[in-house]
């Protein structure tokens, strides 16, 4: 079911979109006659799935929301249990983790996206990746980084994630060129270096392709935090990627940094307003994706939840494909506060430009008039009026609005980023009352 088709990014739009609807007509043929869920989605509402035969033909299939997902996530596998390799799950940040189960098929797939992730940063054979990431916990992205690794033909060394002390000790032994890698762990690692008298300027790593954290703001700047990583550690080429475990695929930003690359033969994309209508070129839409060439669990119109903006002109680098922002924030996490409306990620922003942090999390919840609370808790030495007053300073001028702002030793706030059974930093945690 799944075809390798690498040159397709650098062919003109109309064989791209030729090409995708070929496969997409392959996908709406499959999951009708094999997933439960899309079978009653089509009787339900009079679909013939024959007459699905371009992209914009979707619009008449309802899309699938990440509620529908975990409330019939056996009825989404197409395939029995005696087919599955590999049996994952998605993180649960926005509710109850859904399971995902990936067959030897899925798995090959799952290899070549990530090589095209790499062979998109210029990564070749002669480099070594050290994974900086979490390959175990349930966490399909840490072995699909290995996977992708083999089917690339570089070197790759599993440290897993955080430890700095270990990574610097593989970084000196192994000599690997590329660290995969959340953003913000690359700051403690240039802490530690700094603290322990090591030479990072000069080390074996050139290049970060970074996960979890977008890198680049909107228009393509450096965020904040990537902007500090930057000035720290300049010989560093840094990349940003941006997936999730449903989508199964990821978009990759190529050596000239102006958004993630689309992967036409993986996966379609559409970008959609509050009412479900496509967005025009110029506005931010919700990433709504149907997947390709995936037998066990392939999603149709499935809404991811994340706000972008899209580009359609060529790239620089040769490639023709669709080019995706940095994430604007998600629908569920957006915060009403005070009258302004905000993500967690301008929150962020404003955080990561402050020193004498150690660590954060933001909690939002419900207050007694039943309207978001915004309370930031914030690692530090220095719990001072003056430096609550700074922040709130910092935020007021960044944002309009400054949330309550609370003291935690580092440890504390280490210990709510990284609890036993997180697989990725905390940093936002959603304690408003849920209404269905």
């Amino acid at each position: 079911m799944f075809e390798k088709h690498p040159e397709i990014q650098f062919l003109s739009r109309e064989e791209i979109a030729q090409e995708q609807n070929k496969r997409l007509q392959q996908t709406i043929a499959y999951v009708a006659a094999n997933s439960p869920y899309y079978k009653r989605i089509f009787a339900e509402n009079n679909i013939d799935p024959s007459s699905i035969k371009t992209v914009a033909d979707l619009q008449r299939i309802p899309v699938t929301t990440k509620q529908d997902l975990q409330l019939h996530n056996k009825d989404f596998f197409c395939v029995p249990m005696e087919q599955i390799t590999d049996i994952v799950t998605t993180s649960g940040t926005m509710g109850d983790p859904v399971i995902i189960g990936l067959t030897k098929n899925d798995l090959d797939r799952l290899a070549y996206n990530e090589e095209l992730t790499f062979r998109a940063a210029k990564l070749t054979t002669s480099d070594i990746i050290q994974e900086m990431t979490t390959i175990d916990r349930r966490f399909m992205a840490g072995l699909a980084y290995f996977l992708g690794a083999v089917e690339l033909g570089a070197g790759v060394v599993r440290v897993g994630n955080g430890i700095p002390e270990l990574q610097w000790d593989t970084i000196n032994r192994v000599k690997p060129t590329v660290a995969m890698v959340v953003p913000s762990f690359l700051m403690k690692l240039i802490d530690y270096a700094e603290a322990h008298g090591i030479d990072y300027h000069n080390c074996s790593l050139k290049k970060a392709v970074c996960i979890g954290e977008s890198l680049r703001n909107p228009d393509f700047s450096y965020t904040v935090l990537s902007q500090r990583i930057h000035d720290r550690w300049p010989e560093l080429q840094l990349f940003t990627t941006y997936a999730s475990t449903e989508m199964q695929t990821g978009f990759s930003e190529c050596e000239c940094g102006c958004g993630g690359h689309h992967q036409p033969e993986l996966i379609v994309v559409e970008f959609l307003d509050e009412n479900n209508q496509p967005v025009a070129d110029d506005q931010p839409g919700e990433v709504t994706i149907t997947s390709l060439g995936i037998e066990g669990v392939p999603l149709v119109r499935f809404k991811t939840g994340d706000v972008c903006y899209h580009h359609i002109e060529p790239c620089k680098c040769g490639r023709n494909t669709m080019r995706l922002s940095s994430v604007l924030g998600r629908k569920g996490q957006m915060i009403k506060l005070k009258g302004t409306t905000i993500f967690p990620s301008s929150i962020s922003d404003v955080l990561d430009g402050m020193n004498g942090l150690a660590g954060y999390v933001i909690e939002v919840s419900t207050n007694d008039l039943g309207t978001d609370e915004v309370t930031v808790r914030v690692g530090t030495d220095n719990a001072t009026e003056a430096f609550e007053k700074a922040l709130k300073d910092q935020f007021r001028a960044k944002m309009r609005v400054a949330p309550k702002i609370v003291f935690e030793t580092p440890d504390a706030i280490r210990s709510i980023q990284f609890p036993q059974m997180s697989r990725k930093p905390i940093k936002f945690i959603d304690l408003r009352k849920k209404t269905i």
